[in-house]
């Protein structure tokens, strides 16, 4: 299938990092920013994407559309994406690109139905191209997905993993399970250490046995709270995943519940073009310790008079 036109929207971060990525190898890359953040105006100016003033114009524009939105605005958007469609009776293929449930990427394609368009199911692992030494990857399902796999290329890879819509979900639900899901264990573990008064010989033992993880910690950790409050939702939708497996639900569930806590700290209002780069673990503890309302600012733990 022949791909020149792509609709992205929207042109956050990873977003904008994949229209600059194709704008470079030669496609035509567009965005509707109606309604959107100036910071996605910036990014969106900043990776060269073309700008359309509405939707039904983006769509009539593009080959394929790539729906990468937060989880709780995965649905929403398919409406309005297929409401348009049959406003203009253009036919680009539509992929979900969101990390949202099997269960909901069926719901998002079912939307679509009547419209004559090709619904492609996908899930994006890894940072936005260029900013990893790997590629960013696209693995895809369904029973057309060649719109997509057109884009295929260094920086980008495109993988198919079936005909079944779902399965692209599936995997990028299991894999933030271990990454996302490990970030909020890692920093449930340190604060509740810095509640016990522990922070000290925690670090250390963590420093000493546990060397890469915590480096990672060190470089994760702070900087979480900038993404938490679009992540809460990719908890919930791991959990239905988990709970369509037959596995409990919880883990995630909880995991949730701390990104919904540094959703709520000081550091969720800056960006990741504004982040404090000089603050550290320790900072960033003492402001999620705060925010929890823990007695944690001089070290004492919860069984001290």
């Amino acid at each position: 299938m022949t791909v020149r036109t792509v609709a992205i929207q929207s042109p956050g971060d990873m977003g904008s990092g994949v229209g600059r990525e194709l704008i470079a190898r030669g496609f035509r890359a567009v965005t509707c920013l109606a309604g959107r953040s100036e910071r996605s105006h910036a990014l969106a100016r900043a990776a060269g994407l073309e700008l359309v003033e509405s939707l039904d114009t983006l769509v009539d524009a593009a080959d394929i559309l790539l729906s990468i939105l937060p989880p709780a605005a995965a649905e929403s958007f398919a409406d309005e994406a297929a409401a348009a469609l049959r406003r203009t009776g253009a036919r680009p293929a539509f992929a979900d690109c969101n990390a949202i449930s099997p269960a909901t990427a069926l719901r998002v394609a079912a939307r679509f139905e009547g419209t004559g368009t090709t619904v492609i199911d996908a899930g994006i692992i890894g940072n936005a191209p260029g900013k990893s030494a790997l590629p960013t990857r696209f693995y895809c399902s369904g029973p057309d997905t060649a719109a997509l796999e057109a884009l295929d290329g260094p920086n980008l890879s495109v993988r198919r993993l079936g005909g079944d819509l779902g399965r692209a979900s599936a995997m990028k639900m299991v894999y933030a399970a271990t990454t996302k899901g490990a970030f909020t264990l890692n920093t449930a573990a340190l604060i509740a250490a810095r509640t016990y008064g522990l922070s000290d010989p925690f670090h250390a033992e963590l420093e000493e046995s546990r060397p890469a993880a915590f480096a990672d910690m060190n470089r994760r950790v702070p900087r979480l709270p900038l993404d938490a409050e679009r992540w809460v939702g990719e908890m919930h939708e791991i959990s239905e995943t988990f709970a369509a497996a037959g596995l409990p639900a919880d883990f995630h569930r909880g995991a949730a519940a701390v990104f919904e806590l540094l959703a709520r700290t000081p550091i969720a209002s800056e960006t990741r073009e504004t982040v404090d780069t000089s603050r550290t673990l320790d900072d960033a503890l003492a402001i999620f310790a705060a925010t929890l309302g823990s007695p944690a600012d001089d070290e004492g733990g919860p069984t001290d008079e």
